[in-house]
């Protein structure tokens, strides 16, 4: 078979894709205090996750841990390190699974889609999602957690990476990702990419792209 024709394959972002991840209500709930109004939301957030680069993305990379990370967000904020900390270890549980994504990940497994993950997740965020979700979790063929591989979305080396990790030619692969900067540089890698909004969103992009499985 050429490499055009291998089959299509599937990769999912996970944070804002198959799990919710809500960051205003975590800063709600953990940081309470010093909000005011939806404005000290958005300064909040901003201020703890630093847009995902910064000392997250040293976390979502895996080289520093939740201690690090914690003392270097209060360090730099003021906030107060038991309030980061309980931020920080009060994630994991809010990494519920979307349930019409679900559904759409079912659907295509289904139908015999090969499906693999591809997500910028912290050690401590990836082995909780794995312990708790292994019904999800093993309907995929593989995947990749940023922690465990030292490498995170949108860096070429971890699309790289992936595609000889996921054995497909880049042009057989469709990450489906919310945030527009990793579909960009999948895009850029030779990949094909859809912004997630929604699951019905996505199942009718992938239509529209003819990228789902025929029945």
């Amino acid at each position: 078979m050429s490499e055009r024709g291998a089959t299509l394959r599937i990769v999912f972002d996970f944070g804002g894709v198959l799990f919710n991840w809500e960051p205003h209500q975590l800063v709600r709930r953990f940081l309470s205090r010093h909000v005011t109004d939806d404005a000290s939301i958005h300064a909040l957030i901003a201020a703890v996750f630093e847009g995902f680069g910064g000392d997250w993305a040293q976390f979502d990379r895996g080289v520093i841990d939740s201690d690090e990370l914690v003392h270097r967000i209060a360090a730099r904020t003021g906030f107060d390190a038991d309030e980061v900390a309980a931020l920080v270890d009060g994630v994991p549980p809010t990494l519920t699974p979307k349930p019409d994504t679900v559904q759409l990940l079912q659907r295509l497994r289904a139908m015999g889609t090969p499906l693999h993950f591809l997500s910028n997740m912290p050690l401590p965020y990836a082995e909780h999602l794995d312990r708790s979700h292994p019904e999800l979790i093993n309907q995929f063929h593989s995947g990749l957690y940023s922690a465990r591989v030292r490498l995170i979305k949108p860096e070429a080396a971890l699309y790289d990476l992936a595609r000889r990790h996921f054995a497909a030619p880049a042009d057989r692969l469709v990450l489906l990702d919310d945030v527009t900067v990793n579909v960009e540089a999948a895009r850029a890698s030779g990949w094909n990419a859809l912004q997630f909004t929604d699951a019905q969103t996505c199942e009718q992009a992938l239509r529209d792209n003819e990228w789902w499985p025929a029945s």
